[in-house]
């Protein structure tokens, strides 16, 4: 399966046991955030780790099986223009309530993203239900005779979950006679359930 593009990025910030955080505290009143349009969108997520390298196993004088180890997932975003709160929230940053922010204990996260079926418009998602975002470096330049832009470069590191066998991420295919998107946000963002619709808490909208 081909696949074309990156259509959405959705994030959830769980609590200390795994269950998304909905309303202040959280992302959105209902927990998650898509990074939309109006945010500037994603510009990549560039996924390494799904799978670890073989281990070849030998016989006969020749290789006849290999072990290939749980994949432990990372993901190099490149965000456009995430509103500042919901980049100190997801990073554990907190504020001194005089617009300062001081790193805290890095929470977890649980990441969607979508992409389409090259040929169709058939939607595909990747999911991670849970992780921690961190922010590596940020490369501040002069502006030439052009802007300079630095975007907001996070990685993600995925954990594995007890409800996906011990896996750190899970496929699923919009084109199956069974999908339903309501039960693939419920099974990636754990305690996803509410019917008030994203991005309307305004403390985290952009601005």
């Amino acid at each position: 399966m081909a696949t074309k593009g990156l259509k959405m990025v959705t994030l959830g910030l769980l609590d200390d046991s795994g269950v998304l955080i909905k309303g202040d505290e959280g992302l959105s009143a209902n927990g998650i955030f898509r990074i939309t349009d109006e945010m500037l969108g994603t510009k990549s997520a560039n996924i390494t780790n799904v799978s670890s390298a073989p281990t070849p196993i030998y016989g006969n004088d020749g290789q006849v099986d290999a072990d290939i180890a749980k994949g432990t997932p990372s993901i190099a975003f490149n965000f456009n223009g995430l509103p500042f709160e919901v980049k100190q929230k997801i990073l554990g940053r907190k504020s001194d309530s005089k617009g300062g922010y001081v790193q805290g204990k890095e929470p977890k996260v649980a990441v969607l993203i979508q992409t389409t079926t090259i040929g169709t418009s058939t939607p595909q998602y990747i999911g991670f239900a849970s992780g921690k975002m961190n922010e590596p470096s940020v490369n501040l330049q002069t502006n030439t005779n052009s802007v300079v832009r630095v975007d907001d470069a996070l990685t993600f590191t995925a954990f594995s979950v007890s409800r996906w066998n011990g896996q750190a991420i899970k496929f699923f295919d919009g084109n199956d006679a069974s999908f339903k998107e309501e039960e693939m946000l419920a099974d990636v963002f754990n305690g996803y359930g509410s019917t008030v619709t994203e991005n309307t808490k305004k403390s985290v909208t952009n601005k």
